[in-house]
């Protein structure tokens, strides 16, 4: 069974910034009974592999726990969060599963986002000893900026079978979930689609990236649910001329209200 613990990492010794205070508030309101643990430079050794520590060296903090959450949680068992992490409701119906992960998208596992497993889970130490070989820095001085989603699905595909597809899985030592569990909101569009199933929320703090791409990304989203919100009020309408005017007729309404936008 897993263990009532929730980890997160915390390093560089920055204060924690009020998102991630609002989000902790969220994991002790729906799971009261858990034990929540800071791992940070005076509990953990984030130099314990070259991988890591090129990471923590560089000051690429949003790559240094790619290695330490899969270690605390091999060892201590629990659930480990990234603090840009939002709980929604408790996870104690989880708890009976060996480990659990989820699908960011319609290809990728994001362990950021949150998992868990009982200490000593086989699939966690695979994807450990995936780090092992790696270098954080290249014979150049170059981060590898690889996220670590990409990294750990290709583990997963490697040697336990997982599918490139958003669906429910089964692996040998892992349950695998579709994006609404985990991950409802999508770092495409930044659009919330939340469902009966969804346990937590992943912001997508992105901390991999610097103030002005993380800009880009904002207004990127912004854009794309304009759009988005454009076109669900002309489906709603549309339906509704459809019909009020007949199929025909509206085509035609259509293509000329088209036409005049483009003029624009």
């Amino acid at each position: 069974m897993i263990p009532k613990k929730i980890h997160y990492c915390w390093v560089g010794g920055a204060p924690l910034p009020e998102s991630a205070k609002k989000c902790i508030k969220s994991w002790k309101k729906y799971c009261p009974d858990y034990e929540i643990i800071e791992w940070n430079e005076q509990n953990y050794d984030f130099t314990s592999v070259p991988y890591m520590k090129e990471a923590y060296e560089a000051k690429k903090w949003g790559f240094v726990p790619d290695y330490a959450r899969l270690d605390i949680v091999y060892t201590h068992g629990g659930i480990y969060l990234d603090t840009d992490v939002e709980i929604v409701r408790s996870f104690d119906p989880l708890l009976e599963l060996p480990a659990f992960a989820g699908f960011q998208d319609e290809e990728q596992i994001n362990f950021g986002q949150g998992f868990g497993a009982e200490a000593g889970n086989p699939v966690i130490k695979a994807l450990m000893d995936s780090y092992l070989d790696k270098r954080f820095l290249g014979s150049d001085g170059t981060p590898d900026l690889t996220p670590s989603p990409r990294l750990n699905t290709d583990t997963l595909t490697e040697a336990f079978g997982l599918r490139p597809e958003a669906c429910y899985q089964e692996l040998p030592g892992m349950t695998i979930y579709p994006p609404e569990y985990f991950c409802p909101k999508s770092f495409a569009d930044g659009v919330l689609r939340k469902t009966k199933n969804t346990y937590s929320i992943h912001h997508f703090d992105a901390s991999w990236f610097g103030d002005e791409t993380k800009a880009q990304l904002l207004a990127s989203w912004k854009h794309k649910q304009k759009r988005i919100k454009k076109l669900r009020r002309r489906e709603i309408f549309g339906g509704l001329f459809r019909r009020i005017f007949g199929d025909d007729r509206w085509e035609r309404l259509k293509s000329i209200v088209l036409r005049q936008e483009k003029k624009r």
